[in-house]
């Protein structure tokens, strides 16, 4: 048991810029309140948080930590470049939980992050959820599948135009989503048939062959969301197209130019999460990225979070392309909800994380400064109760 007093509070629910005390039991917030006495919980564990704010854990909502480690090549398994639909493929099997960035992550505030898959594929497979604790997957995936990547635009086109396979167009790119899509449409409806036939005992009915990229795909007619890249405004609406054809949750990450058509993306009910901002215009088709972008989607409403896209921002410097954001003239509280109970909104995981919450994994950062203060540095760093970091 662990009761943090008088917490600058920025809890990114229903206090913020105010004083509380909050108790943590058994992983969990399950008190926060003005005062609470700790003579009523003489096995508590006192931090005394003298005033300093203290946050949710930043969370990540799109990266690629421990699945691109920093060792070029050989630590690279960001990318199966070798069929442009790969729905079978889990993010899960690619991150090595030692990579020292990841390791390292609870100095820099990041508590949980969002892994994916690169977007050289078409349909690149599913991603994972995980905190940054613990040594094996099993001890830090909270969602081990948590969405289907998909992507459009440059990069398929550039991976597989290169070898004269398809697709070589946007068109292509298109078409290929929605043949698969239909496919395990039909797949799933024999899936289910089948299973339906044998709780009702029937002997008429034959399995269908398993396939394993359309079992994996057919999840998300299921409630598995998908995680589309799509950089440019058309990209964009492509996207927001074949997830309204076949009745499909999700967001559009990056969401470059999404901020020149925000009108259609609120016509549209679209969710996005965008970055990476603090990089170099790197292709054509990020010539428009802005840091005003943030502002006019927080404008007109609609949902958005902020990714580093690690490792093109590292996320040790997520604070410092928040503070361009916030530059650019996106409101304080906001620019920390889109890396924190945003992200974890549109990462599906804001049940357990992302705000300081009775009932909430207890991942929370006690900050030296502000958080926007260029010496911010966390002072301890807490994930499900437990520190994991202390300066």
């Amino acid at each position: 048991m662990i009761i943090i007093k008088k917490a600058y509070l920025l809890s990114m629910a229903d206090v913020n810029y105010e004083y509380r005390d909050i108790l943590i039991d058994k992983g969990k917030i399950v008190k926060i309140s003005k005062n609470i006495n700790v003579e009523d919980y003489p096995d508590a564990q006192v931090i005394k948080a003298v005033g300093r704010y203290v946050t949710p854990g930043i969370v990540d909502p799109h990266c690629h930590v421990g699945i691109m480690e920093e060792i070029f090549k050989e630590g690279n398994d960001t990318n199966e470049m070798s069929n442009p639909v790969t729905p079978e493929l889990r993010a899960l099997d690619g991150i090595n939980p030692l990579e020292p960035a990841l390791q390292e992550l609870v100095t820099h505030g990041v508590t949980c992050v969002h892994v994916a898959p690169g977007s050289a594929n078409v349909i690149g497979g599913t991603t994972t959820v995980l905190k940054t604790r613990g040594k094996t997957i099993e001890e830090m995936a909270i969602v081990p599948e948590a969405c289907m990547k998909m992507a459009l635009g440059e990069n398929p086109k550039r991976v597989y135009g290169g070898r004269n396979q398809t697709p070589v167009t946007r068109m292509a790119t298109a078409a290929l989503i929605r043949e698969q899509l239909e496919k395990a449409r039909r797949y799933r409806a024999k899936v289910k048939e089948y299973e339906q036939g044998v709780k009702e005992g029937r002997t008429d009915v034959k399995e269908p062959e398993f396939n394993q990229k359309l079992h994996s795909l057919m999840r998300v007619f299921d409630g598995m969301p998908v995680k589309i890249h799509a950089h440019r405004a058309d990209d964009i609406m492509t996207a927001i197209r074949i997830m309204e054809e076949f009745g499909l949750k999700g967001t559009i990450d990056h969401c470059t130019e999404g901020y020149l058509i925000p009108e259609a993306l609120k016509k549209h009910n679209a969710s996005c999460i965008l970055g990476p901002t603090l990089c170099n215009k790197s292709k054509p088709e990020v010539q428009n990225k802005e840091f005003e972008s943030a502002k006019i989607l927080n404008d007109y409403g609609i949902p958005f979070a902020i990714m580093t896209d690690h490792p093109v921002v590292e996320l040790q410097n997520t604070l410092l392309q928040l503070g361009r954001f916030v530059r650019a003239g996106l409101p304080v509280l906001e620019a920390l909800k889109a890396v924190t109970i945003s992200s974890a909104k549109l990462s599906y995981v804001d049940h357990l994380v992302g705000s300081i919450e009775v009932g909430k994994d207890a991942d929370i950062v006690i900050w030296s400064h502000n958080p926007f203060h260029h010496l911010a540095t966390p002072k301890l760093v807490l994930i499900d109760g437990q520190i994991v970091h202390k300066k």
